[in-house]
């Protein structure tokens, strides 16, 4: 009588502790999402202002921008581009966003609407996105990007 007590008794220790882990790992995860959710954000400010040194701030040194046309850029590549206006955003918008929390890297995938005017060349996007963070320093940096053509 006394082991069946003592082991029901330690099944629901076990169970308060494993809820309690749980806990803490659903509330780091939610933590880590809003951050990673503002480096997108500021990501997308950067890409409409088009300033140096706040796209270099999400920026990994080893950043691989993949383009729906197949086109991958460099970390160098991608803010010349962006800071010279080759390829200029005039709007940005994000909808549909998920993040998927995974240790020190986290993929987000959302679908990105804008207009553009590349070259002087007026016209309107509709892209699937998924981006690759990897937490740095306590910051996470966008390492990849890749987009593909979705529906209107």
């Amino acid at each position: 009588m006394i082991k069946k007590y003592l082991m029901a008794m330690l099944l629901i220790v076990t169970g308060f502790v494993v809820q309690a882990q749980t806990s803490m790992v659903l509330i780091a995860d939610a933590k880590a999402e809003t951050k990673i959710a503002a480096a997108v954000e500021k990501l997308r400010v950067a890409m409409l202002s088009g300033v140096r040194k706040d796209l270099e701030s999400v920026l990994s040194d080893d950043l691989a921008y993949g383009h729906s046309s197949g086109k991958i850029e460099t970390k160098a590549e991608f803010i010349e581009a962006i800071v010279s206006r080759t390829s200029d955003f005039k709007s940005i918008d994000l909808e549909d966003q998920k993040i998927n929390v995974q240790g020190k890297l986290a993929i987000v995938r959302h679908i990105l609407t804008g207009e553009t005017n590349d070259g002087g060349k007026k016209g309107n996007v509709r892209l699937g996105i998924v981006l690759v963070f990897k937490q740095v320093n306590n910051q996470w940096l966008l390492c990849s990007r890749n987009a593909f053509r979705v529906a209107a």
